[in-house]
């Protein structure tokens, strides 16, 4: 008789924010916040708790939830849609808004990997930052440019070529007093350095 093996690794509670005028008003389904969760879900091996929201290209309401979200306890928070250059286009700026420190790095790696896709992506505004514990991170509006700024480029393979960004995510976590996230190295490999690196037991 085979025993089940509890998951070692700690809960993680993360938001997950979709930003559409006409997915939230119910014109077409929303297929951001299903890309957000499958993709997390394959990627890490944590217990995970998701806090989803479907909101409007509104700045108040996206600043709302994005607080709502620190403040429920969500140690990453990841926003899809309203990150371009059109007039209803206010994520970056709802992000910022709430912000205590601005991470950059994220936004230049995400533009980095999808000009390697398109050479509009220099038109993307995406913005990381962190609130208090938690880092927020605002992604492409498409599921397949979530996957790929995420998990990065690899050839033929499956060597990767250019890291996604989530690569850096866990650590960065670790950094702001979160909870330790452990990755699928299947999905995307994320880097900590030695000293940083915690065993679990996989064994009950």
């Amino acid at each position: 008789m085979s025993t089940a093996v509890a998951n070692p690794y700690p809960p993680v509670k993360i938001g997950i924010v979709s930003v559409s005028d006409r997915a939230s008003a119910g014109i077409y389904v929303d297929k951001g916040l299903p890309a957000l969760q499958d993709w997390l879900s394959r990627a890490l091996k944590n217990p995970l708790q998701f806090e989803p929201r479907l909101i409007p290209d509104e700045q108040a309401a996206i600043q709302a939830a994005l607080i709502e979200l620190v403040d429920a306890g969500c140690a990453l928070v990841l926003t899809t849609g309203g990150t371009g250059p059109a007039l209803r286009d206010v994520t970056p700026e709802a992000t910022l808004a709430v912000a205590h420190k601005e991470m950059p790095g994220f936004g230049e790696q995400m533009r980095q990997i999808s000009l390697n896709f398109v050479p509009t992506a220099i038109l993307s505004r995406q913005v990381a930052v962190i609130r208090n514990q938690t880092l927020i991170i605002n992604l492409p509006g498409q599921p397949k440019s979530i996957a790929e700024t995420l998990e990065g480029l690899r050839d033929a393979d499956g060597k990767s070529v250019v890291p996604g960004i989530f690569a850096a995510v866990p650590y960065c976590i670790d950094l702001i007093g979160g909870p330790y996230l452990e990755a699928d190295e299947a999905v995307c490999k994320a880097w900590r350095p030695k000293t940083a690196v915690r065993s679990f037991p996989t064994t009950p």
